[in-house]
């Protein structure tokens, strides 16, 4: 296989089914086709889950932000494109930029993703992976103009907002519950009423721990500032009753 571009596009459609009341496409249907992109690209050059799954690795997203001006309309077609901004020994950050066909910029996101090995959920060394091939693909040149996801402070003190069973729906084909998910429970925090005056304008979550099937979720949730909320999600398992944080988040909204 000959080397590719660094920086794939994807088309895509907003399906009217997965736009909210106000026909626009709703942050967790596009966080699905950002990893769709993710995978996609790194599938085609070689060193996406097709080639690490037989040899019991996998990609585990570790942060992710997405800072939109607007979100794709209901039956707009629209491209996500991704590239590689640097690789290290076990992350690598990715980025990503959402556009109109006609070259309107919706908005970009940042990601950085860790590999592990399947059995022992442990880290994994990226560079072993096919002698270190990702690195043909680091895109040193293009910028993603939006901030690297910050970490979220939180005091611990947080009000419990929202409790959670993990269902089958939640579960993802790793086996854990679905990284896409937790940012839909987490919207689901704020009520429609809110949503007719305000409109999401960034979303970062950082991933600390995995959840599985059966896990009790506990939303925490804090205003942090004008139009601002951090959000802590931690698990209570079935088999030890112990409270552990998977993620944390921060969202900011616009008024419409």
């Amino acid at each position: 296989m000959g080397i590719l571009s660094k920086t794939g596009c994807y088309e895509y459609l907003a399906e009217p089914f997965h736009c909210d009341f106000s026909l626009r496409l709703q942050m967790g249907h596009l966080g699905n086709h950002l990893l769709n992109a993710a995978d996609f690209h790194s599938n085609e050059r070689g060193y996406g889950m097709t080639d690490l799954n037989p040899i019991h690795k996998t990609w585990v997203l570790s942060r992710l932000a997405v800072e939109m001006t607007d979100m794709p309309r209901a039956y707009d077609r629209f491209t996500v494109e991704t590239w590689v901004e640097s690789a290290m020994r076990y992350f690598t950050s990715r980025n990503f930029a959402i556009s109109r066909t006609d070259g309107y910029v919706y908005g970009y996101g940042r990601s950085v993703w860790a590999m592990i090995d399947t059995d022992t959920r442990q880290p994994a060394d990226i560079f072993k992976i096919r002698d270190g091939l990702i690195t043909q693909y680091v895109e040193t040149e293009r910028e993603c103009p939006i901030e690297r996801a910050s970490r979220v402070k939180m005091t611990g003190d947080e009000p419990l907002a929202h409790t959670l069973e993990t269902r089958y729906s939640d579960v993802d084909v790793n086996g854990h519950i679905n990284s896409i998910k937790y940012i839909d429970h987490v919207l689901d925090l704020f009520d429609i009423d809110f949503y007719s005056r305000y409109a999401l304008r960034r979303f970062d979550i950082a991933y600390v721990a995995e959840s599985y099937f059966g896990d009790r979720l506990q939303f925490y949730c804090a205003q942090a500032g004008e139009n601002e909320y951090h959000v802590r999600i931690t698990k209570i398992s079935l088999c030890d009753k112990t409270e552990t944080e998977v993620c944390r988040c921060r969202i900011c909204f616009v008024e419409r």
